[in-house]
C-alpha cells in the first residue's frame, strides 16, 4: 500500500530484541509521516526470554514465547529484512550485514541483544542466547535418550529456573549448576536464595558454588579448583557481555563492550546511534543485564527516535532501583524476590503467567490491517468488474492469461503475417549469423520490502525463461522504478535492487550491459535478458505421452504473498517462500536435459494449470496430475483456506475448468494451489518415466529439495486426482 507521505529519513531498528518490538508497535498504532523504518533481524521471530524456561519445562508451546517480527513490521508499515550485522561504519551511517551490501540509515537503532559471557567456542557447548540458536540444540538434546548428564554454567536466576525446568521435563537427566561467584542467585533476597536452592536440591540437582570454569571438552568440565564433573553437554547461562562488532566500529562502550548510551538511549559517541538492552549500558545509571529494563526502555526509545527524526527534545530513561525477578520452579510455584523482599507460592507463579501472557498478548492480538483509502463508491451494476483494493506484487501483479491473449490477437490482426507475438514459448528464437539466440523480458512491482532479495528474486525470474528453454543466458539489460522520496533513499533503494539483481547475474555469468531507471509510485524492476542455444530448445510442445512430468520447486508464494500484504502470513512462511523465489533453476535445467527432456517450461503467473495446459495443447496430449504429489510451500495450504488468495488466483482458476477432477472438492486447496500464480517458480518438464526417479534424485542432490515427479503425460484429457 501506497504511504500517506513520500519517507525522507530511514530508521533502521537492529534486532528484534523487547525494546524493538514496542518501537515497531508504537509506529503501527501512530504511523510518523516523513518517516520509514527497516527491521534487521537473525531470526524472524523474536523470543519472549521470560518464558523460555516455561518451554523447555512443557508449560508453553513454541507459538506461545515467539513474537511474529514479520508480521509486526507489516503492521508497523516497517521493511523487514532477514540478516546479521557484522559492524557498523558510523562515518557513512551505513550497517554492513552478513552476505548482502551495507544498509544505509538516518538513524540506527540497536537491541540485538548479548551473548553469555566467557563461552568457549565448542560444539560440546551452548550458550543459552541468543534463543533463537539455542532452542533447536535443546531439542536435539531433548530427543536424544543417550544425554544422561548436563551442567549449566551460570547460577543466577536464569541458569536456576532452566535446571529445575529441565529437571521437571526430562527426570531421566542429571544437572549440576556452576556458579563462579560465592551465592547462587546474587542480588536476590537471602530468603529467596534459601528457597532456590531448597528446590534445586529436592530435585536431586547438584550445586556448585566458587567454581570457575577453565575447561570444557567433550565428557568433563573442571573448574580452576580441581574439581571436575562428567557431562554430556554444556550449557552456559552466565551473564550478558557485547559482542566484539559495536567496539570495533568505534562506538564507545563499557568495560564489557556494551555501547555506552545517554539517558535518552542514545550513543555518547554518534547521535545517530541509540541502543538498549542487554548491549547497551546506561552511563550512570548502570543495572543488571534483564530483559525488565528492555521492556522498560521501550516506550522511551519508541518516542525518542521519533523525537531525534524531528529534531526535538529527547525524554529521559530513569531506570527503577531494583528489578521484581520472578522464578518458576516447574511445580506450579514460583519465588519473586524485590531487593530485600521476596514471596512464593502458587500464586506467585500464576502471577508470572499473567505479566509474561499480557506482554506477549500485546504482539499477538494485532488490530487488523488499516484498509486502504476510501475510494469513489463503484455503483453496484460495475462493481463484478471493479479491481480489488490491495492488489499484489511480483506475478501476482500481472495481467490474466484471457486478456493478454486478446490483446495479442488483436495486435497480430495488424501484423500481416510478417511478425507474430507470442506467449507460447518462454524465449524467442532469433537466427543470427552467429547463431540461434534465445531472447525474454520480465518483470514486475515489489512484491517484498527487502530491495536486496527483491533485485535477487527479479533476476532469477527472468532468466528462468531462458533455462526453460535450455539456454545459457550471456546479456541483460534493466528497467528499474523507484518511488519518490528522498533522494540519498532513492539512490540507496536503487543500489539494493540492483546489487541483488547484479549478484545474480554474476553467479550465472551474464553482463549487465546497460538500462534504464525512473521514478514512479512502487519500486519495480524488469530485465531484457539474451542467450544461446548450444542444443536444440526445450519448447512446450515438447511433452510426449508416457512421461513423468517433474516439478523442481514448491508451490504457494502468490497465496503467502498476498497473505503477507495482509498481516496474515507468519514470519517463517514469507521467508519460506522468499527463500524458494531466491533459487536457480540453472542446475535444474541441466539435470532435465540430461535426463532426457524436450519439453519444459517455468511456472510463474497464470499458475501451474495455465501452463500445463499451454504445454498439452501445443504438444497435441493430456496429463493426469496427483495432487497429493505437488510440493507445496510452508503455510500455503493453510492461507488458502483462511481465505488469502492473490489477485490473479480468480483468472487463473479459470484453467482448473480444463481438469476434470477425481478425489477432490472444487474449493480443496490442494486444487486451488494448481492455479496460484508463482514468482521465480520452478521448472515443469516431461521426462522419459524410467529416468524419473533417477531424476528427482540428481535434482534433490543438486540443491532441490521439492523436486518431485507430480504426473504423467498420457493420450487422453487433463486430469487432477485428490
Amino acid at each position: 500500500m501506497t504511504p500517506l507521505a513520500p519517507p525522507v529519513r530511514d530508521i533502521v531498528l537492529l534486532g528484534g530484541g523487547h525494546a524493538h518490538v514496542q518501537v515497531l508497535r508504537s509506529f503501527a498504532m501512530r504511523p510518523e509521516p516523513g518517516l520509514r523504518l527497516t527491521l534487521v533481524a537473525r531470526e524472524p521471530h523474536s523470543p519472549y526470554s521470560g518464558m523460555l524456561p516455561g518451554l523447555v519445562a512443557g508449560c508453553y508451546r513454541w507459538r506461545d514465547i515467539h513474537i511474529d517480527l514479520a508480521r509486526l513490521a507489516t503492521l508497523a508499515k516497517a521493511r523487514f529484512i532477514a540478516g546479521e550485522a557484522v559492524a557498523v561504519d558510523v562515518g557513512a551511517n551505513r550497517v554492513a550485514l552478513r552476505e548482502r551490501p551495507p544498509l544505509r540509515y538516518d538513524a540506527l537503532s540497536i537491541n540485538t541483544g548479548g551473548v553469555p559471557a566467557g563461552a568457549p567456542a565448542s560444539s560440546f557447548v551452548t550458550p543459552v542466547k541468543p534463543i533463537g540458536r539455542f532452542l533447536p540444540v535443546w531439542e536435539r538434546i531433548a530427543q536424544n535418550n543417550a544425554v544422561r548428564r548436563l551442567a549449566i554454567v551460570g547460577g543466577g536466576p536464569a541458569g536456576v529456573e532452566l535446571a529445575l525446568a529441565i529437571a521437571h521435563s526430562l527426570p531421566r537427566i542429571a544437572c549440576v549448576v556452576i556458579e563462579a561467584g560465592p551465592l547462587l542467585a546474587p542480588g536476590f533476597a537471602a530468603g529467596a536464595r534459601r528457597r532456590l536452592l531448597a528446590a534445586l536440591r529436592s530435585r536431586g540437582i547438584e550445586v556448585a558454588c566458587d567454581a570457575v570454569v577453565r575447561t570444557a571438552a567433550a565428557g568433563e568440565l573442571a573448574a580452576a579448583d580441581g574439581r571436575r564433573w562428567q557431562t554430556d553437554h554444556v550449557l552456559w547461562a552466565t551473564g550478558a557481555r557485547a559482542p566484539e562488532w559495536p567496539a570495533a566500529s568505534g562506538l564507545a562502550t563499557d568495560a564489557t563492550g556494551c555501547i555506552a548510551v545517554s539517558a535518552t538511549l542514545q550513543s555518547t559517541s554518534h547521535s545517530a546511534v541509540f541502543a538498549a538492552g542487554d548491549i547497551a549500558t546506561v552511563v550512570g545509571a548502570e543495572r543488571p543485564k534483564s530483559g525488565v529494563y528492555a521492556v522498560r526502555q521501550g516506550p522511551v526509545l519508541a518516542d525518542n527516535l521519533r523525537r531525534h527524526a524531528l529534531a526535538r527534545p529527547l525524554r529521559r530513561y530513569r531506570p527503577q532501583r531494583r528489578a521484581l525477578a520472578i522464578v518458576g520452579l516447574a511445580n506450579g510455584r514460583a519465588v519473586a524476590s524485590r531487593g530485600r523482599a521476596h514471596l512464593a507460592g502458587a500464586w506467585v507463579w500464576r502471577w508470572k503467567q499473567w505479566l509474561d501472557g499480557r506482554f506477549m498478548r500485546r504482539f499477538a492480538e494485532l488490530p487488523p490491517m488499516p484498509a486502504p483509502a476510501p475510494a469513489p463508491a463503484v455503483p453496484p451494476a460495475l462493481r463484478q468488474d471493479a479491481p480489488e483494493p490491495m492488489r499484489c506484487g511480483g506475478c501476482g501483479a500481472k495481467l490474466s492469461a484471457d486478456l493478454l491473449a486478446r490483446v495479442l490477437a488483436r495486435l497480430d490482426a495488424g501484423a500481416g503475417g510478417q511478425e507474430r507475438l507470442s506467449r507460447v514459448e518462454d524465449a524467442a528464437v532469433v537466427q543470427v549469423a552467429a547463431g540461434p539466440l534465445a531472447m525474454s523480458c520480465d518483470g514486475f512491482r515489489a512484491m517484498i520490502d527487502d530491495g536486496y532479495r527483491f533485485g535477487r528474486i527479479s533476476a532469477h525470474h527472468a532468466l528462468n525463461d531462458l533455462f526453460a528453454m535450455g539456454a545459457q543466458p550471456t546479456f541483460a539489460l534493466a528497467l528499474a522504478t523507484v518511488p519518490v522520496m528522498a533522494d540519498a533513499m532513492m539512490e540507496e533503494d536503487l543500489f539494493q535492487m540492483m546489487a541483488g539483481a547484479l549478484a545474480v547475474f554474476r553467479e550465472h555469468g551474464v553482463a549487465l550491459v546497460g538500462g534504464h531507471s525512473a521514478e514512479g509510485a512502487e519500486a519495480g524492476l524488469a530485465f531484457s535478458v539474451t542467450g544461446t542455444l548450444a542444443e536444440p530448445p526445450l519448447e512446450k510442445g515438447g511433452l510426449a505421452a508416457g512421461e513423468a512430468l517433474v516439478l523442481t520447486k514448491p508451490l504457494g508464494t502468490g497465496v503467502v504473498l498476498s497473505a503477507a500484504m495482509q498481516g496474515g502470513a507468519e514470519a517463517r512462511e514469507v521467508l519460506a517462500a522468499i527463500d524458494a523465489m531466491d533459487a536457480s533453476n540453472a542446475g535444474a535445467a541441466s539435470v532435465l536435459r540430461r535426463c532426457g527432456a524436450k519439453g519444459c517450461t517455468d511456472v510463474t503467473g497464470f499458475g501451474l494449470a495455465g501452463h500445463l495446459t499451454e504445454m498439452t495443447r501445443a504438444a497435441g496430449v493430456g496429463a493426469r496430475l496427483r495432487l497429493a504429489a505437488v510440493p507445496r510451500l510452508l503455510g500455503a495450504e493453510r492461507l488458502l483456506r483462511a481465505g488469502f488468495a492473490s489477485s490473479l488466483q480468480r483468472s487463473n482458476e479459470q484453467a482448473l475448468a480444463d481438469f476434470a477432477v477425481a478425489g477432490a472438492a472444487a474449493d480443496a486447496p490442494a486444487l486451488r494451489l494448481l492455479a496460484d500464480p508463482q514468482t521465480a517458480g520452478g521448472l515443469l518438464a516431461g521426462v522419459p518415466a524410467e529416468a524419473a526417479e533417477g531424476c528427482v534424485a540428481e535434482l534433490r542432490r543438486c540443491g532441490y529439495p521439492a523436486a518431485t515427479a507430480i504426473g504423467t503425460v498420457t493420450a487422453g484429457e487433463l486430469v487432477a486426482e485428490g
